[in-house]
């Protein structure tokens, strides 16, 4: 296994690959942090852990709508995706916010 140093949002992370995946690694990192930066500029959500949830449901989206023509996504436009993860974001703030008083 090999190690890469990279960065997400300013974090710093220690990742491991396979020999010769390397690149396909720091694509993927490259690919993540430009994501969550837009999400993050966009100024509607606080706070790293929401921002990875909000990524990665429009990355799995992303995913999913090219594997699965006839899956929940089918059909959906980008607009209607985007206003589908507002929708659940809306209702992250609602569960998560109880929490947030908890510290």
């Amino acid at each position: 296994m090999k190690q890469i140093q990279t960065s997400i949002l300013g974090q710093p992370y220690t990742l491991a690959c396979r020999e010769g995946e390397e690149a396909t690694l720091q694509q993927a990192v490259s690919y993540l942090d430009e994501k969550m930066s837009v999400i993050r500029d966009a100024g509607k959500i606080k706070g790293t852990d929401r921002i990875a949830v909000i990524a990665a449901l429009g990355i799995a989206a992303d995913l999913l709508s090219t594997k699965q023509p006839e899956g929940p996504f089918a059909g959906m436009t980008i607009a209607d995706l985007r206003d589908t993860l507002a929708a659940m974001d809306l209702v992250l703030d609602d569960a998560l916010t109880p929490q947030e008083n908890l510290f």
